[in-house]
């Protein structure tokens, strides 16, 4: 028996509660903006930041040790939104343990600019490995489009977190002028005469370029509003997204769960839509590591992705997702009420506005299945419609769709993750044979054919490309 078969066995002993109260010691502080150098984990003085860590180690009965495995240790980090849940859950419910990777430090970051700084140092340097990211920030990174100096650091996007789980909410004062998912003329046109008056509307986002600015940019777009010209767009870090709104400094925001849900509590504003009416079952967010870290690792890389896989299948059952909930409230993670978070889970949806509430499990953050195919399993054509919509918007130049195949081939990591499912003893049935999931399906009545980005980008009337 190897040392480490010896060490792991011991560990075996160790409860899940103890281990996760361990957690819960080490989890209260936030990797914020990355340390000096020569500065501890933690940023060290004026960081802002406490311990980044918290360990994983801990062992459950049906252990499934990966053979070979080059290290147990790996630093993920995570924005405190239900977009994280499978990285947290993973730690706390022992699923990275199971799998041998007994050292897992799962970082709460600052905001995502502190997370691309901190992949780009890397763990080392007090940093990241990789973790959470929204798309297509992984393809950004690797080219140094998004990076300090241009810098570019190779990643991999290894899996897909979630689906759904994102609203689109407005400001209180914008209450009975028709801003729903779909906009009629006199909503359209009240738009547009905010800017005539010189008092532009407002629209939010977490961070450029990605998912929740693409979101907004889409459902603007669609509903004939131009995102660059006939509303301001502005950069807020989703932890300020309710105290902004209070304050009139934004009239929409795009992010994801529980923010929307407490800007309609607290009748700060309402939901114009969600996420999953705009794209039923779309992709959200992923988990991506630096590609340095996977060659080194790839077993230890096929052991953290069979650890998430079983989480995501955990959070994804009805019945677990009080005790997810219970988890992910508390202050060493989102730091959020439980009442607030436990009914966006269970597909319960206050809209306001004299919306009809939504009350639909299927329409909540799901982790494994959406009824359209795998969610955790990162289906090449997915990346291609984020890449597509960089290149509608001026993001990314158009040569980008010509030399998409070989882009995302260098990114994407499917391999890993089919490899990972079936020693999470994921049947194959539930393994997608294909990396496309076909011609994807939006409100107002577009068609993205992953065969043909091209025609889509076409069909769009509004765009910049």
């Amino acid at each position: 028996m190897t040392k480490f078969s010896e060490n792991f066995s011991r560990r075996k002993f160790i409860v899940t509660a103890g281990a996760s109260a361990v957690s819960s010691i080490l989890l209260k502080g936030c990797l914020g903006n990355p340390p000096e150098p020569g500065g501890t984990a933690d940023g060290g003085a004026g960081a802002g930041g406490g311990a980044p860590v918290a360990t994983s180690a801990v062992a459950v009965a049906n252990e499934k040790r990966v053979e070979g495995i080059e290290s147990t240790k790996i630093t993920l980090g995570y924005i405190p939104i239900v977009e994280s849940a499978p990285l947290i859950i993973a730690q706390e419910k022992g699923f990275f343990a199971k799998y041998g990777m007994v050292d897992v430090k799962v970082a709460k970051q600052a905001n995502w600019g502190s997370a691309r700084d901190n992949v780009e140092i890397g763990s080392a340097g007090g940093g990241i490995d990789g973790g959470q990211w929204q798309m297509p920030m992984p393809y950004l990174i690797s080219k140094g489009l998004i990076t300090k100096n241009s810098v570019q650091i190779p990643m991999y996007v290894l899996l897909q977190l979630n689906t759904q789980g994102n609203g689109i909410a407005i400001a209180s004062k914008h209450e009975g002028k028709g801003l729903g998912l779909k906009l009629e003329k006199s909503a359209q046109d009240y738009i547009l005469g905010l800017k005539k008056a010189n008092t532009p509307f407002k629209a939010a986002y977490t961070f450029p370029k990605a998912n929740q600015d693409l979101w907004i940019r889409y459902w603007l777009a669609a509903n004939g509003i131009n995102p660059d010209v006939d509303v301001e767009l502005l950069t807020v870090p989703a932890a300020q997204t309710v105290a902004n709104m209070k304050t009139g400094s934004m009239d929409a925001f795009s992010t994801g769960d529980p923010w929307p849900l407490r800007i309609v509590k607290e009748k700060i504003g309402f939901l114009s839509a969600l996420t999953a009416e705009i794209w039923k079952g779309h992709p959200e967010e992923y988990l991506a590591i630096r590609g340095d870290w996977v060659d080194k690792h790839p077993k230890a890389t096929e052991a953290l992705l069979a650890g998430i896989i079983e989480a995501q299948q955990w959070c994804d059952k009805p019945e677990n997702r009080a005790e997810l909930v219970s988890i992910v409230s508390g202050k060493n993670f989102f730091d959020v009420k439980q009442e607030v978070l436990l009914p966006p889970y269970q597909g319960k949806y206050l809209m306001g506005d004299g919306k009809p509430d939504i009350n639909d499990f299927k329409m909540s953050t799901l982790y494994w299945n959406d009824g359209v195919g795998n969610v955790s399993y990162p289906y090449k054509s997915h990346d291609l419609w984020f890449l597509t919509e960089s290149v509608r918007w001026g993001f990314l130049p158009t040569k980008t769709l010509a030399d998409s195949k070989a882009i995302i081939e260098k990114v994407n990591r499917g391999d890993l993750w089919k490899a990972a499912a079936k020693l999470a003893g994921v049947p194959d049935a539930d393994i997608p044979a294909k990396s496309t999931r076909g011609v994807e399906k939006f409100f107002d009545g577009k068609e993205f054919n992953p065969d043909k980005p091209e025609d889509y980008l076409k069909s769009l009337a509004i765009k910049k490309a």
